[in-house]
């Protein structure tokens, strides 16, 4: 424990020293005369470099001038420090992090790892503090100094990663007094409480049989909070040519293509982590569990956290708890709950980098056996012709009697995970007959219409997923289509259908009718709005009343029937709405419609309102935590939340101040890849590159966005110099 605490105050200290000794300039400085950031007319970075530390120099430069504060929130995140920035209420995230990610682990790990990966993570470091030694007006909220071992915790490309899945509350409750249980209801109430849209993301590929030019087809579309990622080029003298998304901070393309291949990534249920219910007894001062027909020392290990206050900072401390399974998350009834998930941070991140290497399907799939992958799907095409899917990475072998949604007996050896399963033995599917793939974050069962997975072949914790309303549509989409283009791709990828409501609508016309032929007391205005949404075709339009109409009365009746509904571990989209038109009758599905005209009638002097004046894109100051303002300049936007099946997702809602909805989370990064013997690619963001208000390109692709549109991707010198906007080496315009 002494040790512990010596070398996390020694971490603590180098982070808050000031960067930028004698030796180290020069070293930078002559690194980035090794480097060349052009960027073109989009303010999209191409960096090329002789090697691939190098290009991870220049990246983490770029990245620097384009968004500092979210490439250091995102390490504040991932070091479990965010207190020390938001306060009090971040305690218990950053006691997750620390669980799962301690960084004297990283220390150890980054002096382990092999030459190469090493040379990325001291690059890394240095394009950080080197764009911080050259920006000296730059006032990082808390990191002075970044370390080359920080994305050994940060290293999947997904903020948080698995560990997001456990529940700060249920955190809170256990260790602010041992031996308390999370009650049994709040996963309800915390449910209520937050945001309910759902993110995740849509993979398309199509196989050259079904293209008009005989080549395979990607579409890349990401779902996550806006601004998530950032558009760009890495090209090094060493093979390196990718292009796509890079998390904030991270030095690879989490989503994009190379002159080879384009892999996409949609967040999966596949189960890679799990809990064991842990028998604990108290001998004297020392807590044991129950392991076969033994007793095993509960590990402990004290941690004492900053975090920030109106007086300055103050620490609490806390003794975290470890069993061989994991660390202690929570408690159900008597026993204690430890988690196990993947905690290979070399191997993840020697995957997450490699991959942007992959020549074709085989190279792609070599990498893949690193098994280093815990929270995603993967949506594949390359220039040889081939298509594939693979439902997660990570898998823990285990054995099948027992139920692994829930917490397992952790007095049971026969409980233990017995190693991984290969690659070869996943979900997967390999150059499908119906040449098209699909995921949207649903069930694997599904991906290629009659060429899809037969469900009996895996074991159940191997994809759990469910069916939602963005799978269906995409199948339905993929399907119907016989010759794919890039045009009719996006297309495809823009489908404005709503699903949701082709259940959900008919419960609501059946109760009018019935309640009408009961009562002459309705009034006209709600049968005005009943013909509207009955003579709607359920695709999504910015001029719709019917749409508006249709997703405010949803959001009522769903939040009513919510807290009527026993909620299972897994719930798919269409059982929900079955049991939202069960769980609320007919005098309710009127009433939730009459409040919504009479809320809607409230805030805009009418409820005949086309969704384009309630939904709207708005980008004013570029903060991580965006403002809006119903008097300021905004668009419409038409598509909108995933949750009623939307392909293209806009997840908005209205904030402080203002009547309007505004987007906050879907569609960020968004490409379309084709593999032909040159790679042609279009792609679109989120606004603009440009994170500050001045830049040209804070806005600059916002039309294009918010219509489905999209910009030429230059991939190839000869493409880029013709769209220069300017070029530079790092430290120098």
């Amino acid at each position: 424990m002494k040790l512990l605490f010596s070398v996390l105050l020694l971490s603590l200290s180098a982070a808050q020293a000031q960067p930028g000794t004698p030796t180290e300039i020069t070293r930078w400085q002559q690194q980035a005369q090794r480097v060349t950031i052009t960027r073109d007319t989009w303010g999209v970075p191409h960096i090329y470099g002789k090697t691939d530390a190098d290009v991870v120099f220049g990246l983490l430069y770029s990245q620097c001038e384009d968004d500092f504060d979210r490439v250091e929130m995102n390490y504040i995140d991932a070091i479990g420090r965010l207190a020390e920035v938001e306060g009090e209420a971040a305690l218990y995230h950053d006691l997750r992090a620390r669980l799962f990610m301690d960084s004297t682990q990283a220390i150890v790990l980054y002096k382990k790892s092999p030459v190469w990966l090493k040379s990325l993570l001291n690059a890394f470091a240095d394009g950080t503090n080197y764009y911080l030694h050259t920006h000296p007006a730059v006032k990082p909220k808390l990191l002075t100094r970044f370390q080359p071992w920080m994305p050994l915790l940060f290293s999947e490309g997904s903020i948080g990663g698995n560990i997001s899945a456990v529940s700060a509350e249920r955190l809170k409750a256990f260790y602010d007094g041992i031996g308390a249980n999370y009650p049994a209801t709040a996963w309800r109430d915390a449910f209520d409480k937050r945001d309910h849209e759902p993110v995740g993301s849509n993979g398309f590929a199509i196989a050259p049989g079904k293209t008009a030019n005989g080549h395979a087809l990607l579409l890349i579309n990401p779902h996550t909070s806006f601004y998530f990622r950032s558009e760009v080029q890495m090209v090094s003298q060493q093979g390196l040519n990718a292009y796509g998304a890079v998390t904030w901070g991270q030095f690879f393309i989490y989503q994009g293509f190379n002159q080879h291949c384009g892999w996409m990534h949609t967040s999966s249920a596949a189960d890679s982590m799990d809990e064991w219910a842990e028998t604990i007894q108290k001998r004297g001062n020392k807590l044991y569990y129950q392991y076969g027909k033994t007793l095993r020392p509960v590990r402990t290990q004290r941690v004492r956290l900053p975090y920030k206050t109106a007086s300055g900072t103050q620490y609490k401390a806390f003794t975290m708890y470890f069993t061989h399974h994991g660390p202690v998350v929570g408690q159900q009834g008597e026993k204690w709950l430890a988690t196990g998930m993947m905690n290979t941070p070399i191997e993840a991140l020697s995957q997450s980098y490699l991959r942007t290497k992959a020549t074709d399907y085989t190279s792609y799939q070599n990498v893949m056996k690193l098994n280093g992958n815990a929270s995603n799907n993967t949506v594949f095409a390359d220039s040889k012709g081939n298509i594939a899917y693979w439902h997660g990475n990570f898998m823990p072998r285990r054995n099948p009697r027992f139920n692994w949604e829930e917490p397992v007996d952790g007095a049971s050896p026969k409980t233990e995970w017995q190693g991984l399963h290969r690659v070869e033995e996943l979900v997967q599917v390999h150059n499908p007959a119906t040449g098209w793939i699909q995921n949207c974050n649903a069930t694997p069962f599904t991906v290629s219409g009659s060429s899809s997975p037969d469900k009996s072949r895996y074991p159940t914790y191997m994809a759990p997923d469910v069916q939602n309303y963005r799978g269906i549509n995409a199948a339905r989409v993929l399907a119907q289509k016989k010759l794919f283009t890039l045009d009719t791709l996006i297309a495809a990828a823009n489908d404005p259908h709503l699903a949701a409501f082709d259940d959900l609508l008919p419960a609501l016309l059946t109760a009018y009718k019935t309640v009408a032929s009961q009562e002459t007391t309705l009034p006209k205005s709600m049968g005005e709005a009943i013909d509207t949404l009955a003579n709607w075709n359920h695709n999504y339009n910015k001029s719709s009343v019917a749409q508006t109409l249709a997703i405010v009365w949803g959001e009522k009746i769903q939040r009513l029937a919510r807290s009527r509904v026993s909620m299972p571990n897994r719930l798919d989209a269409m059982t929900f709405t079955s049991l939202t038109a069960a769980n609320t009758t007919d005098a309710e599905k009127l009433a939730a419609l009459t409040e919504t005209m009479t809320e809607l009638t409230r805030d805009f002097g009418k409820w005949q309102l086309p969704w384009g004046e309630m939904n709207r894109f708005q980008r004013l100051t570029g903060q991580i935590q965006e403002q809006y303002d119903d008097s300021q300049p905004s668009l419409p936007v038409a598509f909108t939340s995933s949750l009623w099946g939307s392909l293209a997702s806009f997840g908005a809602k209205p904030y402080p101040g203002t009547h309007k909805r505004y987007g906050n989370v879907g569609n960020s990064f968004v490409a379309v890849v084709e593999f032909g013997p040159r790679v042609i690619a279009r792609s679109v963001v989120t606004g603009g590159q440009g994170s500050r208000p001045a830049s040209p390109h804070f806005t600059d692709q916002a039309a294009l966005y918010t219509t489905g549109q999209f910009k030429p991707v230059w991939f190839y010198p000869e493409d880029v110099e013709q769209h220069i906007e300017r070029t530079y080496k790092p430290g120098l315009w």
